[in-house]
């Protein structure tokens, strides 16, 4: 089996789109907004884990800079590489969510922008399980998908085929709901990436707290 075989599939993705990712998404409003909303409402010094980093910008950028401890993980070495050299004040590893044991109550936020989209349902609603479970009670989450109703569909992102599973959007909600946080804020766009092979696509924002109790 080739090296590329052995790997995730969202790894031999991204590892090909590299910094042209980062132009396609750079201008979405709706993204920065949260981060805004984030910014607005973490206590100083925050932990927080960025699933999905890509190459660091926007999100671990901008938290960062607004001197909160981020942790950036991402199944793509090149995307962890580009991260690394382009925000230095950020922690970043190469590592599958899926796999990566995480602390009960040990960050103070989480986001994740569109990194579940190349996980089957299930291995969706355990990884927002999880990662509830590592929020502290009172903990915030950001959670963006791309809300259409379908499960192990083939498809092309950006020139690149990719295999897909999602949720409409009210059982995305139910999913968040389900593992443990309250939806704040639902936020629905729709946005074309900055890339000659990209159209339209439809974007869900939660804005979440974990139940404090």
């Amino acid at each position: 089996m080739a090296e590329e075989d052995q790997r995730a599939p969202a790894a031999v993705v991204f590892d090909t789109l590299g910094i042209a990712y980062e132009r396609a998404f750079a201008t979405s409003g709706p993204h920065l907004a949260s981060l805004s909303w984030l910014l607005d409402h973490l206590m100083p010094g925050s932990r927080v884990l960025d699933v999905g980093s890509g190459t660091g910008r926007p999100t671990a950028e901008a938290l960062a800079r607004a001197g909160h401890r981020v942790l950036g993980v991402d199944v793509s070495p090149v995307m962890v590489d580009l991260a690394a050299r382009q925000v230095p004040d950020a922690e970043f590893q190469v590592a599958d969510i899926r796999e990566l044991p995480l602390e009960d109550g040990s960050f103070e936020a989480i986001c994740v922008y569109f990194s579940l989209l190349q996980m089957s349902r299930a291995e969706q609603r355990d990884v927002v399980g999880a990662l509830a479970r590592a929020l502290r009670p009172g903990g915030l989450a950001v959670l963006a998908t791309v809300p259409v109703d379908v499960a192990d569909t083939e498809t092309e992102f950006m020139g690149q085929p990719v295999r897909v599973s999602s949720f409409s959007p009210k059982e995305f909600a139910r999913l968040a709901t389900d593992a443990g946080l309250t939806v704040l804020y639902e936020g629905h766009a729709t946005f074309v990436p900055a890339h000659p092979d990209a159209g339209p696509e439809p974007h869900l924002f939660l804005y979440c707290r974990r139940t404090a109790h």
